[in-house]
């Protein structure tokens, strides 16, 4: 796509940046092993004063905030064109004995929607946002065609890190939520700090890059880039087993209206409704969604 091309000016390709990145130390242990610590500190819900006025500075998730990214990957050999749409919404829940954001993201492959997810958020007293769960509907020719939800608390399921509110170069990774029903184990660190990266809309100075890893897909990662005060500007990928190669730059940041935000609401809303009723033993526990007062 031709924005993509238009980037290469602030970095040749999204593969690992060209600097040597900090040594790799080894990650804390699994979050399958019971009284472990499952990230770069224990998650206590006590932490969490304001837990949805989340403005941390890489990570910040203001209600009525939608963000698009455009770029490709692949599904096997053949590249298509891949939009990522991420809105934050105005309703909150409570996940785990904290009050959570809502958000909403809508993946599109060659212009038709294939997976549409809600998930929580929130932010503890140090700044660090945490990643509660998320339901989401995968389809197939418009139709569900599998949900693999986990929301922490229930089966298993725990809380992770969706940014630190500290982020430092050479700490070890962190787990960004555990879901064992469904395999759900991503994980993350800091790569590099201080970048110059650009998206289709602007360019940014002192960048955050992560690393985003499986544990169970060794060889394969994803670099995010986060700019200060906006959040991911950019992903990019590496390893020799990366299969999807997914490239993304925002393409666009807009804060939305009344009118805009009250559709988002109905459809949120509406997915919430099918999740009460194809999850009733994991999101049918779990209080309704409420607009934030």
């Amino acid at each position: 796509m031709t924005f993509l091309l238009a980037l290469t000016a602030c970095q040749a390709d999204d593969a690992p940046p060209s600097a040597t990145p900090t040594a790799e130390r080894t990650p804390d242990a699994s979050p399958s092993v019971a009284g472990t610590v499952l990230s770069a500190g224990d998650f206590d819900p006590g932490s969490f004063s304001d837990p949805t006025a989340v403005d941390n500075t890489w990570f910040p998730l203001v209600p009525g905030t939608q963000m698009t990214w455009e770029g490709h990957a692949l599904e096997g050999k053949r590249k298509v064109d891949r939009k990522v749409v991420f809105t934050v919404t105005d309703l909150v829940k409570q996940v785990a004995g904290v009050q959570v954001v809502v958000a909403w993201d809508l993946d599109y492959n060659d212009g038709t929607l294939e997976e549409a997810e809600i998930a929580f958020f929130a932010q503890d007293d140090d700044g660090t946002v945490w990643h509660f769960g998320q339901y989401p509907e995968e389809y197939e020719d418009g139709e569900i065609a599998k949900t693999p939800v986990w929301i922490a608390g229930y089966r298993g399921a725990r809380a992770g890190i969706a940014m630190k509110g500290h982020p430092e170069l050479g700490a070890p990774s962190y787990a960004q939520g555990w879901g064992p029903q469904w395999g759900w184990n991503d994980r993350a660190k800091a790569y590099r700090m201080g970048v110059h990266a650009c998206s289709a809309i602007d360019c940014y100075d002192d960048v955050l890059v992560t690393k985003e890893f499986s544990r169970t897909e060794p060889g394969a990662y994803q670099l995010k880039y986060y700019a200060p005060g906006i959040g991911n500007v950019r992903v990019g990928w590496g390893g020799p087993n990366e299969e999807e190669q997914e490239v993304l730059v925002l393409t666009d940041l807009v804060q939305l209206d009344d009118e805009a935000m009250a559709g988002v609401r109905e459809k949120v809303l509406a997915q919430e409704q099918r999740a009460y009723e194809i999850s009733p033993m994991i999101y049918g526990k779990t209080e309704p969604s409420r607009i934030a007062s």
